[in-house]
């Protein structure tokens, strides 16, 4: 009898058990989020971990369940690209006549190849899936990341998340508005020669340099991440600026799709102003640290 009673509650109360669940579902998620950003990670350092990996099995092990979790993030962060791609092919062919407007529109280029057509439209949607969809992928990754640092480390990673995403804007913007209409009439009046572009060409120019240009605008970022949680200092970029700005040339020299000194050096400038603007950035995060290690060390004296 007493079964059937149990039985018959649980029928009973079974809608309003489901009600109450699904009304808490958003509260023990942010509880449960709550708790990650604030949970502090065991001090592993990165020799014994090494160490570990080459000497003991369980530590091999643990390091292959880890790289297995990178996978299914990396898996994740690729199906969201795959989506992002997907969604933008709706407004490939709009993207492709505003990104073609310096030059007059798709109907001064010209396709050469039987295939152009639809490589430059794959590699414009391929472009705009990487900007729709990077906060996701900078959020797989901090998932990724977020076990191993600290409670202030895992907030500023996900603060950074959607810094992220307008910086890489920005760059992308400032390349299109900026860069763009200074290099092309340079290039394109450098001689008598008609101009006939190819698709092909401009586009692999145009989208190469907003790609490369939005990426480089996030340095700033990262190197404010790095110094906050102590893998920077800032030392170090101030007195390294000179090889700084040497390896910035290589690097302006390798992703300029052209020969020519004049779009390298549109492209440099820049990376070299967001250097500097980096070792502020980075000044001000050694700051804040050095700040919060002192009130530790304080509180740790007076609880002593």
């Amino acid at each position: 009898m007493t079964k059937f009673f149990k039985t018959l509650w649980k029928i009973v109360s079974f809608p309003f058990v489901l009600i109450f669940r699904i009304i808490a579902l958003p509260f023990r998620a942010v509880k449960r989020f709550h708790n990650f950003l604030n949970e502090v990670p065991e001090e592993n350092p990165m020799m014994d971990v090494v160490a570990g990996v080459i000497t003991d099995p369980d530590v091999r092990q643990h390091f292959w369940r880890e790289f297995d979790v990178f996978r299914r993030h990396l898996l994740r962060a690729v199906i969201g690209l795959i989506v992002g791609v997907a969604v933008s092919f709706k407004y490939t062919i709009p993207l492709m006549t505003y990104l073609s407007s310096p030059i007059g529109g798709l109907e001064n280029l010209q396709a050469i190849e039987v295939t152009e057509e639809i490589g430059v439209f794959m590699r414009v949607a391929l472009m705009s899936g990487i900007a729709i969809m990077l906060p996701y992928i900078a959020f797989e990754l901090w998932l990724f990341a977020a076990p191993g640092l600290r409670p202030r480390e895992r907030k500023m990673g996900m603060a950074g998340i959607p810094l992220a995403a307008i910086l890489f804007a920005g760059g992308m913007a400032f390349t299109f508005y900026l860069l763009l209409p200074t290099a092309l009439p340079f290039l394109g009046g450098f001689t008598q020669i008609a101009e006939s572009w190819s698709a092909r060409e401009y586009f692999r120019f145009v989208t190469g340099l907003m790609l490369w240009i939005g990426l480089f605008f996030e340095f700033p970022l990262v190197v404010y991440i790095l110094t906050s949680i102590g893998f920077i200092k800032p030392s170090v970029l101030s007195s390294q600026w000179r090889l700084a700005v040497v390896i910035i040339a290589i690097i302006a020299a390798a992703v300029t799709p052209t020969i020519d000194a004049v779009t390298m050096g549109l492209v440099m400038i820049p990376l070299t102003l967001l250097y500097f603007v980096s070792i502020g950035l980075s000044y001000i995060a050694y700051a804040g640290r050095r700040r919060i290690e002192a009130r530790s060390a304080e509180g740790e004296k007076e609880s002593g």
